[in-house]
C-alpha cells in the first residue's frame, strides 16, 4: 500500500533541485512566484491571490507527475486555486477526499467508459443535488492515469462517486502546442487536455452564478501564457532527426531476404 501524506511538502530533493537551478550561471528562478526560470515568468499571468471556489478539486498525481515533468501544470494550479487538494500517490486512499462541511456529489473527472459528459450531467441535476461538490483528478501520463484508476476502483466504489469526463473522440488524433494554444504537449485523443485545462473547463460548468466563467478565462490566461514560452522556445530550437527504432521482427525479415537474395 502507498503510505504519502495528503498534503505535499517541500523535501530535500526540491530544496537541492532549487539550490541547483539557483547556482546555474545566467538562469535565475521566480522563487517568492511560480517557480519558473525568470526568463518565462508567469507570476503576471497568475491571480493576484488563489481563487475561492465552492467546488472542492483534489488531485491524486502521480509521485513522479512532478519530479519528472517540467511542463506540469500542477505547480500554476496550486498558485490559482485556494480549494485545491493535491494527493500523491499511486492509488486513492479513504483518507484522500476531505470532508466538507456540505455534503456534495464526488465527481471523478476522467474519461472512462462509465463516464457522462459533465455538461449533460449538470444540466440533469438540480442545482441543490450538485452544490458544493468535489471533483477528483488523476494526474500523471495516460498509462500511469489508467493504472491509477484501475487501482483506486475499490475506494472510488465505496465513495459513490460520479464518473464524468470532457468529449473526447477516440478516432481522432489529439493536437499539439502548435496546432493549439492550450496544449502543453502532444495529446493522444482529441479531447484530451491537460489537467489545468481539464480544471477550468470543470469549474466553467459547476461554480454557481456565473463565476465558473470568470474562474475559467483567468486559468486558461495562464495556461496560454505558458504555451506560448514553449512555443517560443521551440521554434527556436534544432532539434535533430530522431532514429527510427525498428522491430526485431522486421530486421530479422530483411536479414531473411537478404539471405535469400544471395542464394539466387
Amino acid at each position: 500500500m502507498d503510505d504519502f501524506d495528503p498534503v505535499p511538502s517541500d523535501d530535500g530533493d526540491g530544496a537541492a533541485a532549487a539550490a541547483l537551478a539557483s547556482s546555474s550561471p545566467g538562469r535565475s528562478i521566480c522563487h517568492a512566484g511560480c517557480g519558473r526560470p525568470s526568463c518565462v515568468c508567469l507570476c503576471p499571468y497568475l491571480p493576484p491571490s488563489p481563487i475561492p471556489t465552492s467546488t472542492t478539486v483534489v488531485i491524486l498525481h502521480h509521485p513522479h507527475a512532478l519530479r519528472r515533468n517540467p511542463l506540469s501544470t500542477l505547480p500554476l494550479l496550486a498558485r490559482s486555486l485556494s480549494n485545491l487538494r493535491l494527493v500523491p500517490g499511486r492509488r486513492l486512499l479513504p483518507s484522500s477526499i476531505p470532508p466538507a462541511p456540505t455534503p456534495g456529489p464526488v465527481l471523478l473527472f476522467y474519461p472512462s467508459p462509465a463516464a457522462s459528459d459533465l455538461a449533460s450531467w449538470c444540466r440533469s441535476t438540480p442545482r441543490p443535488a450538485r452544490a458544493a461538490p468535489t471533483l477528483l483528478l488523476l494526474d500523471g501520463t495516460w498509462r500511469q492515469a489508467r493504472e491509477m484508476h484501475a487501482a483506486s476502483l475499490p475506494v472510488l466504489s465505496s465513495l459513490g462517486v460520479v464518473p464524468v469526463a470532457l468529449p473526447v473522440d477516440s478516432c481522432a488524433d489529439g493536437d499539439s502546442m502548435f496546432e493549439s494554444d492550450l496544449v502543453v504537449s502532444k495529446e493522444p485523443r482529441k479531447g484530451c487536455v491537460s489537467t489545468m485545462e481539464a480544471v477550468a473547463r470543470a469549474l466553467r460548468l459547476l461554480e454557481p452564478d456565473g463565476n465558473g466563467a470568470m474562474v475559467e478565462e483567468t486559468m486558461l490566461g495562464v495556461l496560454r501564457a505558458m504555451v506560448a514560452f514553449q512555443t517560443e522556445h521551440l521554434q527556436h530550437r534544432t532539434v535533430k532527426p530522431r532514429v527510427k527504432m525498428r522491430k526485431k521482427t522486421e530486421l530479422k525479415r530483411e536479414e531473411e531476404m537478404q539471405r535469400n537474395a544471395a542464394l539466387i
